[in-house]
């Protein structure tokens, strides 16, 4: 996975350690790589590179045409690795202590309304090859929508974590932690019905000779559950299907709603926080953002006093437009 190995022990010591998730791992491992293939090419070695060797770096994945949200986090990954050397007295500083990253651009998640969302949730209940592909479909969105998940802790959910008819879910997020998230009374239906579906083809299979899936959305590929990239393609399909555009949906985007959805209806931010796994509540702060920038498009396009030029900015129609 690595090019060094001042890289390898830190990925090591991240997994265990820290609990780091696989998809962090492997993203530390490219950024790394990368770095320590720069500094090879310049006959430099990671052991003795000072800030300026490591500046230079970070110039040239600017020259290249690196977004800033590229530069930093690659930039964070080399912080991450010095402060590991530096700690376990791999060398005597930390080169990269004062170095400063280009920062990430403050863009908007973007988000669907409630009604585009109603319209992907009964998309679901009508898509599928057979009535098992539709349950499992409503499943999926109903508990996507209903509890903010990420598409790899919905995908990866046990079996064990859905027995029981719960009013909540245990999730494992990002770094091993545990987070309850509510279900709501159509997600709790639609995990009822695809468990019926779901334990009687199981039953099925075993009488085969198959073993028995411990995942909720089981697969026979090598991961054993619906993967992330499937996923991703059903709820593209599952736009088409609803007359919603392909561009905005991802299952991101659901997660998004969700915390939107809630924080317009009167939801405390800590609490979108916890449901969401945030570690820091300045992340879940960007909704109240979102949220701001709904609120001024509904005044420019409805407010009397708004002028025409108001009103086509924030996506309205003037009275000689509707004509």
């Amino acid at each position: 996975m690595s090019a060094h190995p001042w890289i390898a022990l830190f990925l090591d010591a991240q997994a265990a350690e820290a609990g780091a998730a696989h998809n962090t791992l492997l993203a530390y491992a490219r950024d790394l790589r990368n770095f320590s293939h720069w500094i090879d090419s310049k006959n430099e070695n990671i052991e003795t590179a000072d800030q300026k060797l490591i500046e230079d770096y970070l110039v040239s994945c600017d020259a290249d045409g690196l977004s800033r949200a590229t530069r930093a986090r690659r930039l964070s990954a080399i912080k991450q690795l010095y402060r590991f050397a530096f700690e376990d007295r791999l060398r005597a500083d930390n080169p990269a202590l004062r170095i400063k990253g280009p920062g990430r651009a403050k863009s908007l998640p973007k988000t669907l309304s409630e009604e585009e969302v109603d319209q992907l949730l009964q998309a679901a209940r009508d898509l599928g090859r057979s009535p098992a592909d539709r349950l499992r479909n409503t499943c999926l969105m109903e508990l996507l929508y209903a509890t903010g998940m990420r598409v790899s802790e919905l995908v990866a959910l046990p079996i064990a974590a859905a027995r029981g008819d719960p009013q909540m879910l245990m999730i494992r997020g990002k770094g091993g932690k545990e987070r309850m998230v509510p279900l709501s009374p159509p997600a709790r239906n639609a995990l009822t019905d695809w468990l019926t579906r779901r334990d009687s083809d199981e039953e099925t299979a075993r009488s085969k000779g198959h073993a028995p899936s411990h995942f909720l959305f089981p697969s026979r590929g090598k991961s054993g559950h619906l993967t992330r990239h499937r996923f991703y393609l059903l709820i593209k399909e599952l736009a088409v299907a609803a007359g919603v555009s392909p561009d905005k949906v991802t299952p991101h985007t659901l997660r998004h709603a969700f915390a939107t959805h809630l924080l317009a209806n009167g939801a405390d931010l800590r609490a979108i926080q916890m449901l969401l796994g945030h570690a820091d509540v300045a992340t879940t702060e960007i909704y109240t953002h979102v949220l701001e920038e709904r609120l001024k498009s509904l005044v420019l396009s409805h407010h009397p006093l708004a002028d025409d030029a108001d009103r086509r900015s924030a996506g309205g129609k003037t009275s000689s437009d509707g004509q």
